[in-house]
């Protein structure tokens, strides 16, 4: 286990036998099934991720099932009552897996030598006796000051435990008794005996953290402290509010009965010893997490023989199984592995930083926003923090929909994009998708937190949708396309002849006419020999090149034998392709990104604008073929839906002709270098979302927030080339007008009017974090590249 942080104590449990000590070093697992491939049980507890790794050693000689099995019983059971630790299948048998705790001693050599079970339960029995005897009662209290503390020392930390009582077992803190100047025969046997004294910790729930009025003045708290860090000018008397909400919370955490730190004092008559460390327990705690995992990705091997394909990246598939509510924390019943911790757990653990815990968690609030959408792709492809299935279903949504497009694209060659993308959405769509879902079974592998979030049936096909999109996306990084297609076939049709009719479907009509290349018309077709001086610009040479005509042909030119259509269907096409590219891309450098922000690179990176500019970086407009059956040499400024559907045509004429990986070479050179530009400018949050981020945080609290108000102040020109006046309104005053040929581009164009004009403090502190974060990211880099010139010289 790493780190061992928490577990290795200065006070370990210790058996002496033959002269020698045998130390408390932990447990050896004995299992039933083979644990080859397991990956390592990553848990994070006291706000430290621990990583547990199996490391298979000889099978030791000097131990029985039984006496594992006794042993097993007395501490989850007796001791620490585990009762929901099941290790036992319903139909009975031998249990799954048997604990052995090692007491060992080093060898010379680097040997080590393990005290035999025998031994060990024969301690236990040994130690299984009265804290204070009956007939030593009088003993230890009359006996002199040093006795008693070495006596008190020797009990110290050791688990004693009192069989009946609720909870039957505690850690020894401390142990106290009382000298008496005179014997008082009046007073009761039991007040007579020393006290044991145990420092526990009430459950969050129970204390103040858990107390309704205390989390509604903190939120008020936070809240007003974030307001007054916005507002341009801080009163004094804002400053006593604050003040004097602090105080009120100092107050509230200092009340007794909402204190999480707990004293109970017991009287020990009554109480055994046991012979155990709280160390023994500690690591106790952490098996039943063992085990739910190595179980866990046993089952998981249901999940390959039911896809029929075995998975090489166990943790990979355990992510897309894995709901977002759902936490490893505990392995069972968390109540009852909490109480059981505090009461025989090590008294004072070292805790980790929580900050950083709940930074890779937390995804709501602007700052967590701004600080996220600030980093840059990583060069190489990383592994995520982000443990649980939103990330692939981000990549698996892209993945399904362009396996559908694909198939429904090649499939109904005289279908238009409407038609395509009706029955596409039919597939798609998340409640059919739950019904592929059931056929996977996956319901029985999904792993959730039991609470309010899932119990309505509606609820559970959303989530079961989203698995299965999880579960494709995590083929596709393993198997690639192929293994998602035939996968996604299966679970499509259950008939041997519609499977084959979707796995083998036609190429491209106009390759179908001349299957070795259709370069060869270049000499008879003006229209061809111009979109060979495309080509040669752009680098990119088609095999069939009339299916670059086609890209370039609008939907208002009539049907001709050269293209056998227009570029309607190629749109359709493109986008899906884009929007794969995009999404694997994204998914694979940007791990620290949770799903949403994905969504907003995405969207800034293959939006209208963006292609558009991709479009007359390429000089496409010089190309296009209009209703007239004639290039466009040079008409003016093109609109931005027209340059961004051609771009989409290209895209998908590209990979009809030369597959994705072309495109994905065509997106490195167009696209993905855009992203940094788009980041550093922070051109993934539109001007009218970011105006009203920024109108949000100058909130007055105890007030309804006041958004932007968008009105129509004028309009003018015939209504097939209109355009609006518009103003953007805050508290009553305008802060920036725009002008567009639509309402929505007049808002958007007001709203980046307003945010040039006015002085907003977020979208100032915004643009300080993205600058400060490279600016030190610079001065590291220059401090590398100078260590390295040293280390030269």
């Amino acid at each position: 286990m790493a780190p061992s942080t928490n577990f290795l104590t200065h006070q370990p449990t210790v058996i002496e036998y033959d002269d020698r000590e045998y130390i408390f070093e932990g447990f050896s697992l004995f299992s039933h099934c083979k644990l080859d491939n397991i990956p390592p049980c990553k848990v994070v507890r006291f706000n430290i991720e621990y990583s547990i790794i199996f490391m298979e050693e000889p099978m030791p000689e000097n131990f029985s099932v039984k006496g594992l099995d006794l042993f097993g019983d007395f501490l989850f059971f007796e001791i620490l009552e585990l009762y929901d630790f099941e290790l036992v299948s319903k139909v009975g048998g031998c249990r799954f897996f048997h604990f052995m705790p090692r007491f060992a001693r080093q060898l010379p050599s680097n040997g080590k030598e393990i005290l035999s079970m025998h031994h060990v339960i024969q301690h236990l029995l040994q130690m299984s006796r009265p804290v204070v005897e009956a007939k030593d009662l009088n003993y230890w209290l009359e006996c002199n000051q040093l006795t008693w503390e070495r006596y008190a020392e020797e009990l110290k930390g050791m688990i004693v435990t009192c069989p009946g009582k609720k909870p039957s077992s505690v850690r020894v803190d401390q142990v106290d008794r009382e000298v008496e100047q005179k014997p008082d025969d009046t007073k009761d046997i039991k007040d007579k005996y020393p006290t044991i004294v145990h420092f526990g910790l009430r459950p969050a729930q129970l204390s103040y953290a858990g107390n309704k009025d205390y989390q509604n003045l903190f939120k008020s708290y936070l809240k007003m402290n974030h307001l007054l860090a916005n507002k341009p000018k801080v009163s004094l008397q804002d400053r006593q509010k604050l003040a004097e909400k602090e105080k009120k919370l100092q107050r509230m955490r200092l009340q007794g009965h909402m204190t999480r730190e707990v004293t109970a004092e017991i009287c020990c008559k009554d109480m055994l010893m046991t012979g155990i460390g709280s160390d023994v327990c500690q690591h106790a705690m952490m098996l039943p997490v063992l085990v739910n995992h190595i179980r866990y990705f046993n089952c998981l091997y249901n999940i390959d023989d039911i896809i029929g394909y075995k998975f090489k990246d166990r943790v990979l598939l355990k992510h897309a199984m894995t709901h977002p509510s759902y936490r490893l924390t505990y392995g069972m019943n968390p109540d009852h592995v909490r109480n059981s911790l505090y009461n025989c757990g090590i008294r004072q653990p070292d805790y980790g930083d929580k900050k950083k815990q709940v930074e890779r968690s937390r995804k709501k609030g602007i700052n967590t926003l701004i600080k996220i959408m600030s980093e840059m792709a990583t060069p190489e492809e990383l592994s995520s923090h982000i443990h649980h299935y939103e990330r692939l279903e981000f990549l698996g949504d892209a993945v399904v929909e362009f396996v559908t497009s694909t198939h429904l694209y090649y499939l109904f060659p005289h279908l238009e994009e409407g038609g395509l993308a009706t029955y596409r959405q039919a597939i798609v769509q998340n409640q059919h998708l739950a019904v592929l879902a059931k056929k996977l079974e996956l319901e029985r592998f999904l792993l959730y937190a039991h609470g309010p979030d899932l119990c309505r049936s509606s609820d559970l096909k959303h989530a079961l949708a989203n698995c299965l999109e999880a579960l494709m996306g995590a083929l596709y990084l393993e198997g690639g396309i192929p293994v998602v297609r035939r996968i996604f076939c299966e679970l499509l049709f259950d008939l041997e002849k519609l499977r084959r009719i979707w796995m083998q479907h036609p190429k491209h009509p106009l390759q179908l006419e001349f299957p070795q290349g259709d370069r060869h018309m270049i000499q008879y077709s003006n229209i061809l020999q111009m979109l060979q001086k495309f080509e040669e610009s752009t680098g990119i040479k088609f095999k069939h090149i009339r299916l670059l005509a086609r890209a370039f042909t609008q939907r208002t030119m009539s049907y001709t034998n050269l293209t056998r259509g227009h570029n309607q269907r190629m749109e359709f096409l493109g986008d899906t392709v884009l929007q794969l590219i995009t999404s694997s891309y994204l998914y694979k450098h940007f791990p620290n990104h949770h799903e949403g922000h994905l969504s907003l690179l995405r969207s800034s990176l293959v939006n209208n604008k963006t292609q558009a500019t991709v479009a007359s970086d390429l000089g496409m407009s010089a190309y296009i073929i209009d209703a007239k059956n004639r290039t466009l040499e040079d008409g003016g400024p093109l609109p931005t839906k027209l340059l961004a559907d051609l771009l989409e045509a290209f895209v998908g004429a590209m990979y009809v002709d030369q597959g994705i990986e072309a495109v994905t070479v065509f997106c490195k050179v167009c696209f993905f270098p855009r992203l940094k530009d788009f980041i550093y400018s922070q051109h993934w949050n539109d001007a009218k979302s970011q105006l009203q981020q920024c109108c949000l945080t100058l909130r007055t609290e105890g007030k309804e927030p006041d958004v932007p108000q968008y009105k129509v102040i004028s309009q003018h020109g015939p209504t097939n080339n209109r355009v609006y006046n518009v103003a953007v309104y805050f508290r009553d005053k305008r802060l920036g007008t725009g002008c567009a040929s639509n309402t929505q581009d007049a808002q958007m164009e007001a709203a980046k009017d307003a945010l040039h004009n006015y002085n907003f403090p977020q979208l100032h502190h915004q643009r300080m974090v993205v600058e400060r974060k490279y600016k030190q990211d610079g001065k590291s880099k220059e401090r590398d590249y100078h260590r390295r010139i040293r280390d030269k010289n």
